[in-house]
């Protein structure tokens, strides 16, 4: 079934885990007396890059900082689309400025730069699907910023409400399978329980042939998840969620981000996609 699925070439920037540490608590997943083994982080995150790399993606960084831990997590720095990049305006104080380094990065590779007026986590929150921007709100990126978005890049935003403080970013409850570039229906996979009863029957009704998670899978960040069309970087505890992907003819590929996840984070916060 997976000769039906054809793969897109994607072009991602990461930020090096040089400075990662879990210094504050924003997030459920976050606890300051937890070591972090920054050795075995930078393992991860250069495994992670291989696998791109080796399944023909194109990997870009940009020069961490020091005393911004988190600004490894690139997915929350922006969201990318038509060559258009709407930046960001974190909700924690701690992580603003990592927005001005990203804005920076953009602007010399030759990209003009929106800055949001509300509080807005790029990737985050603002998953492009291919025909609209899904756009999570709850805990960090607000309403008003789905508004910018929307005026912004021409697309159609469609709000999600998230209620479950583990899944305080919408990447971490959802993500894209397949937008639709090779004549496929685009379609997701995703925790229901991460939303609002309201959301979760939006979601039914625009992708009723979704991969649906369990919560076990959720909560091994088996939703922080990369797809290019056929193989979908995943984490490697999501073992129900991989089985479901296997069994629709994409290719699981496992990468452990596990040192990560002691900051809410997994595969896709460390990735964003610059499309």
């Amino acid at each position: 079934m997976s000769d039906s699925r054809v793969p897109r070439k994607r072009r991602f920037l990461v930020c090096e885990p040089r400075h990662f540490a879990v210094q504050y608590a924003i997030n459920p997943w976050m606890r300051p007396d937890v070591t972090v083994d920054v050795e075995l982080a930078q393992e991860q995150w250069r495994e992670l890059l291989r696998a791109y790399r080796v399944h023909g993606h194109t990997v870009e960084t940009v020069e961490p900082v020091p005393g911004l831990p988190d600004m490894v997590f690139a997915a929350n720095s922006a969201v990318v689309v038509g060559g258009r990049v709407f930046g960001s305006l974190f909700h924690a104080p701690e992580r603003r400025p990592e927005s001005l380094h990203y804005d920076t990065w953009f602007k010399a590779a030759g990209f003009d730069v929106r800055r949001p007026e509300s509080v807005c986590e790029g990737e985050g929150d603002l998953v492009f699907t291919g025909r609209y921007v899904l756009a999570g709100s709850g805990f960090r990126t607000t309403r008003a910023a789905h508004h910018e978005v929307q005026e912004f890049f021409g697309v159609p935003v469609i709000g999600l409400t998230l209620v479950d403080p583990y899944f305080y970013h919408l990447d971490t409850a959802l993500f894209v399978l397949d937008d639709g570039t090779h004549s496929r229906e685009e379609n997701i996979a995703y925790y229901p329980d991460a939303f609002s009863p309201g959301s979760r029957e939006v979601l039914a009704r625009l992708y009723p042939d979704a991969v649906v998670a369990t919560r076990e899978d959720a909560m091994a960040f088996g939703l922080n998840s990369v797809s290019d069309g056929l193989h979908v970087f995943v984490a490697p505890g999501a073992t129900a969620l991989a089985d479901q992907l296997d069994r629709r003819g994409y290719v699981p590929v496992p990468v452990d981000l596990s040192e990560f996840q002691k900051a809410g984070g997994g595969i896709k916060c460390c990735t964003q996609e610059i499309r």
